[in-house]
C-alpha cells in the first residue's frame, strides 16, 4: 500500500538513516583515510630524518645506511638535483630513472666554508652539521625492483659540516592505508542494505502496531455510519497517547452528535404535536361554519390562526437559532426604553404590569429578539401571576439586569432549569387553556446567550436577564 501511513513512514524513516548513514560514512572513511597517510607520512618522515641525520654527521654517501626498498624506498640528490644515493632494489621515484646513480661521489662545493655566507643561513634552511626541522611531504610512485606502486614521500634537508646540502626523499607505500580504507568501504556497502532493511522492517511493524488502534476507530465509524446507530462507540486504547485522546474526542462528538439528534427527533414530533392541535380545530370551525354558517365560531378560528401563527414564529426563530443565528453587532438598544414600550402594551391585561426602578442601560444586539425575550418573560409571569407582575432595570458591575418578578407560586427548585427546555411545561400550566406551547422560556435563554448574557430564575419567580452594558 504505497499510500498507506505505514508506508510513508517506514519510506520516511529509511531515507533518513540512509542518509545520516551515508554522511557519518562518509565521515569515517573521511578521517580514517587522513589518519592512516599521516602515519605513513610520519613513517616516510622518521626514515628520511635518520638518513639525514648519518649526513649531518658527515658520514659519506658511499656507506649511508638506507632502508630496504621494499619498506621505504629513499633517494638522495644534491641541490642541483644530482642523485648521490639511491635504496636497495630502488629503480625509479615519480617516473624518473635512479637506478644508475653515484654513490660516494665527490663533493660538489669542498672549497666552500663551513660557514660561508652565513648572513643567508636562515634562508638558506639546516646549517652546516644540522638537519632542518620542516619536512615537506607528497604523494607518489616509486619503482622498487620492477613493482610500481603509490608512497607517500617526506623530504627532509641535510648539510654536512663542509657546507654541502642534500635533500632526502623517503617513501611509505600506501597500500596498507588503502587496503584498510577499501575494506571499511565495502563493509560499509554491504552492511548499509541490510541496516536500512532492518529499519525499514521495524519502523512498519512498530507503525502498524502504533495505528492498530486507529484501524478500529475506523472500522467501527464506518460500521456506524452504515447502521446510523449512534449510540455505537468507538474502541478507547488504554494507553494515554494522541489515539486515546482522538477515540475519546470522536466518542465525545459521537455522544453529541447522538443528543443533537434526538432532540432534533423530540423537537420535531413536539412541534408536529403543537401543531396539530390548532389546526385540528380550525379545520374542524371551517368544516362546521362551511355546512353551517350560522355555527361557525369566527373568533375561535382567528384565535387558532393567531395561535399557530406564533407557533410557526417561534419554531422559525428556533431554527435560525440553531443555525447560529448572531444579533447584528453595532446597533445598541434602551432597556428601559424597551420596558416602557412592550408594557404600555399590555395596560388592559389580566394581570397589570408595574414598572419598578429603571435606568437607562443600553445593551448591544438586536431590538427585535430582546423585545421578544421581554415579551416572553411577561407572557409567562402574567400567566402565573396572581394579582401582580413587575419588571426592573437596574446595573450591576459591568452587566445591566432586567428583573421579572411576579407575585405567583413561583418556580419549584428541582424545575428551574428544565423550564428552559424546549416544549417543556409544568402542570399548571398546561391546566390553563391559554398556556403556550412551552417555547417561550428556551427562546429567551438562546437569545440571552447568543448576546453574551444569560437568563435564569433566581428565587421564587423572579427571571434575571443579565446582559453587557454597551461600551
Amino acid at each position: 500500500m504505497p499510500g498507506s501511513v505505514r508506508a510513508r513512514a517506514a519510506a520516511g524513516a529509511t531515507a533518513v538513516v540512509a542518509l545520516a548513514l551515508i554522511a557519518a560514512g562518509t565521515a569515517v572513511l573521511l578521517v580514517l583515510r587522513g589518519n592512516l597517510q599521516g602515519q605513513a607520512g610520519l613513517q616516510a618522515e622518521v626514515a628520511a630524518r635518520e638518513v639525514a641525520a648519518q649526513i649531518a654527521t658527515g658520514t659519506p654517501y658511499d656507506r649511508l645506511d638506507l632502508p630496504d626498498g621494499d619498506e621505504h624506498p629513499v633517494v638522495v640528490t644534491d641541490e642541483d638535483g644530482r642523485v648521490l644515493a639511491v635504496g636497495d632494489d630502488v629503480r625509479a621515484v615519480d617516473g624518473r630513472s635512479v637506478g644508475g646513480a653515484r654513490t660516494g661521489a665527490g663533493h660538489a662545493g669542498a672549497g666552500r666554508s663551513a660557514a660561508g655566507e652565513d648572513t643567508d643561513d636562515d634562508a638558506r634552511g639546516p646549517r652546516p652539521g644540522e638537519v632542518d626541522d620542516d619536512a615537506h611531504q607528497s604523494d607518489g610512485t616509486a619503482d622498487v625492483d620492477g613493482t610500481v606502486a603509490d608512497y607517500r614521500f617526506a623530504a627532509v634537508e641535510a648539510e654536512d659540516g663542509r657546507g654541502e646540502k642534500a635533500t632526502v626523499r623517503a617513501g611509505s607505500v600506501l597500500a596498507p592505508e588503502r587496503a584498510a580504507v577499501g575494506s571499511v568501504r565495502d563493509a560499509m556497502l554491504i552492511g548499509l542494505p541490510l541496516l536500512l532493511v532492518v529499519v525499514a522492517g521495524v519502523t512498519w511493524l512498530v507503525t502498524r502496531r502504533a495505528l492498530r488502534p486507529v484501524e478500529g476507530i475506523r472500522a467501527e465509524m464506518a460500521a456506524i455510519t452504515a447502521s446510523t446507530d449512534l449510540s455505537r462507540r468507538v474502541p478507547e486504547p488504554a494507553a494515554r497517547d494522541e489515539i486515546a485522546r482522538l477515540a475519546r474526542t470522536t466518542n465525545e462528538t459521537l455522544a453529541a452528535l447522538e443528543a443533537s439528534v434526538e432532540r432534533q427527533r423530540r423537537f420535531v414530533a413536539d412541534a408536529s404535536h403543537e401543531l396539530r392541535s390548532p389546526i385540528a380545530s380550525l379545520r374542524t370551525q371551517l368544516e362546521v361554519g362551511a355546512a353551517h354558517p350560522e355555527l361557525l365560531d369566527v373568533p375561535g378560528a382567528v384565535a387558532d390562526t393567531v395561535r399557530l401563527q406564533r407557533l410557526a414564529a417561534d419554531l422559525l426563530l428556533l431554527a435560525r437559532l440553531d443555525a447560529g443565528e448572531r444579533p447584528a453587532g453595532g446597533r445598541r438598544v434602551d432597556l428601559a426604553a424597551l420596558v416602557r414600550e412592550e408594557t404600555a402594551q399590555r395596560a388592559g391585561d389580566r394581570v397589570p404590569v408595574r414598572v419598578g426602578p429603571s435606568e437607562g442601560l443600553e445593551v448591544a444586539g438586536s431590538r427585535s429578539q430582546l423585545g421578544r425575550v421581554l415579551g416572553n418573560l411577561l407572557d409567562n409571569a402574567q400567566r402565573h401571576a396572581a394579582s401582580s407582575v413587575e419588571v426592573a432595570v437596574v446595573r450591576d458591575g459591568a452587566w445591566a439586569v432586567l428583573r421579572v418578578e411576579d407575585d405567583g407560586p413561583g418556580v419549584p427548585a428541582a424545575e428551574r432549569e428544565r423550564i428552559f427546555e424546549r416544549f417543556v411545561r409544568l402542570d399548571d400550566a398546561r391546566a390553563r387553556d391559554d398556556g403556550g406551547a412551552g417555547l417561550g422560556l428556551a427562546i429567551a435563554r438562546d437569545v440571552a446567550v447568543r448576546h453574551g448574557g444569560s437568563l435564569a430564575v433566581r428565587e421564587g419567580a423572579v427571571f434575571e436577564l443579565r446582559l453587557p452594558v454597551a461600551g
